[in-house]
């Protein structure tokens, strides 16, 4: 068995590049890698969104890379790339990107879901959002 990897996580404001984090985590014993995209929808909560911008705290990458390295300390999993932006983002840019590599596709399944919960609820990273309305507002904090 491979030993466990932290292929990489970083907190970004280039666009993200989902093979790029797949292709980080191959490796010859997986037998799958399960990837995820979040990618910036045109609504919320029923209402019409036209911008929106992610800040992230000076620890976000920090807390990113501890998320990751928790994931790959799980002994099915062989290596763990997550990648978060900021910044300004249009609709259908990639706000989230993970990949998980294991021997089996249940284990690369539960690890990639629980790589993307953790983030999503640990990171300290803040999204803006602007309505069609010209309202906006603030979510995401942990």
């Amino acid at each position: 068995m491979t030993a466990p990897t932290v292929a990489f996580g970083e907190v970004t404001e280039r666009p993200l590049d989902l093979a790029a984090h797949e292709g980080a985590v191959a490796d010859r014993a997986a037998g799958a890698v399960v990837s995820f995209q979040g990618v910036v929808r045109d609504h919320d909560h029923g209402r019409a969104v036209v911008a929106l911008t992610y800040e992230g705290h000076p620890s976000a990458e920090r807390v990113l890379r501890e998320v990751a390295a928790e994931i790959a300390d799980d002994p099915e999993v062989y290596a763990v790339a997550v990648s978060h932006r900021v910044g300004p983002l249009e609709i259908g840019d990639a706000a989230l990107v993970a990949a998980v590599s294991t021997a089996h596709r249940a284990a690369a399944f539960a690890a990639c879901a629980r790589l993307v919960d953790e983030v999503k609820a640990r990171l300290p990273i803040w999204k803006r959002q602007v309505f069609a309305d010209g309202t906006e507002e603030w979510v995401n904090c942990p």
